[in-house]
């Protein structure tokens, strides 16, 4: 018989991250007749609602009851046909994901390769479109907040190397664990097409995921695209003006995304990027003055939300969450493929406070020592002395 662990267990993976009690709360309100005369309030709300959490007046949110995965394939079905060339980035274990799901679709997506240790690189991208003189490539696909190494792409200077070039290829962008935590302007950044999940910076579990459309990818969507039935955009966008879906939607999990936007609002959206982006500095502190090195190497491009810590050669990164998780009751975020068993990731996003961060980061700096990697001490007084300098005011003046 296992014995009880006393405490609450650290979900401090990069997603899902951990449900407020407010939105389990809103979850588990009774269902209600999904096309009956009260839902419709429940749709306009999380229909508009997002809007504001992408940062959007002209574009339309569209809600599927359905992981990121189906809203990166909604993105391609919805504007690309077979055979049409798509530009990546490789920015980590999820822009490789992309890609495979475009190839399995029939695209032809070219791979621009990079080390899994920044974000896009803006003149890369406008490089390779000034080559595509015959405009044979239909859409730049971006990784906003790469969850396997903790790196943040410069998405409005990828937008203006595209503009700069003259090219009009559709700019699309996996916010999936960048949105309501790392700022994203869709209007501004003139950002085409954006994914988005539930169960990172929104704070739900997973279940509904997002697409984000301009005018611009609806007009290509009305002619172009693949055959689609379920992922269709105007079929949704059609019965959304009613507050209305054209199926039945994760109606419970609209209850519990109306309670999470009504929380971001509360706290700020900046205020909530500040927090995040504090809690990454303080994290990125304690990390190098254990003498690690934090998987993102290029400055200014770390993630607010996880910080992806390399271990040294000859030690095994996922016996090291198993010595946390089995001591500290910590969950860690563990390496994905090319970095596997080299790198564990540290979450820290969502519904976050200080105390926290300092308690996860106190059982790392204890497993370190109990899995007998190699460290300097040190870093949890590196991160409080960040925590203790800074404001979220602050940072977000910065």
């Amino acid at each position: 018989m296992t014995s009880r662990k006393a405490g609450r267990h650290f979900l401090q993976i990069p997603g899902p991250s951990a449900v407020p009690d407010r939105i389990l709360r809103a979850i588990s309100m009774q269902t209600i007749d999904h096309r009956g005369p009260d839902f419709a309030a429940v749709g306009h709300t999380a229909l508009d609602g997002m809007k504001t959490i992408f940062k959007t007046d002209a574009g339309r949110a569209i809600i599927y009851p359905a992981s990121g995965t189906g809203a990166w394939e909604a993105a391609l079905i919805n504007t690309l046909s077979e055979g049409d060339r798509v530009l990546m980035y490789e920015t980590g274990h999820f822009s490789m994901l992309w890609m495979k799901m475009a190839k399995r679709l029939g695209l032809e997506p070219e791979f621009i390769e990079g080390d899994w240790r920044g974000g896009a690189d803006p003149e890369a991208i406008a490089a390779r479109l000034r080559e595509d003189k015959a405009h044979e490539i239909k859409a730049v696909c971006v990784v906003h907040n790469e969850t396997s190494t903790g790196s943040v792409s410069p998405i409005a200077d990828v937008r203006a190397a595209i503009d700069s070039t003259g090219h009009p290829a559709l700019l699309m962008v996996d916010s999936i664990s960048g949105l309501a935590s790392v700022d994203f302007r869709f209007d501004e950044w003139g950002v085409d097409v954006c994914v988005s999940g539930s169960q990172k910076g929104l704070m739900l579990p997973p279940g509904i995921s997002f697409n984000c459309v301009n005018d611009k990818a609806m007009e290509v969507a009305k002619t172009g695209g693949m055959r689609r039935s379920y992922w269709d955009w105007q079929e949704m966008a059609d019965l959304n003006q009613t507050g209305y879906f054209p199926y039945t939607p994760a109606t419970n999990m609209l209850y519990g995304l109306n309670e999470a936007i009504a929380m971001i609002h509360e706290e700020g959206l900046e205020n909530v990027f500040a927090r995040h982006a504090r809690h990454g500095r303080a994290t990125r502190a304690a990390v190098r003055a254990w003498d690690l090195d934090v998987l993102c190497a290029q400055q200014g491009q770390e993630s607010g939300v996880l910080t992806a810590v390399l271990l040294p050669e000859g030690h095994s990164a996922d016996a090291f969450r198993a010595t946390v998780l089995e001591n500290f009751d910590i969950s860690l975020g563990n390496g994905l493929s090319k970095v596997a068993d080299r790198v564990f990731r540290i979450g820290h996003l969502g519904d976050f406070n200080d105390a926290m961060l300092m308690g996860t980061l106190s059982g790392i700096e204890m497993g370190l020592a109990k899995s007998g990697i190699p460290h300097a001490k040190g870093g949890i007084d590196a991160a409080m002395k960040v925590l203790e300098e800074s404001t979220p005011e602050q940072i977000a003046a910065e």
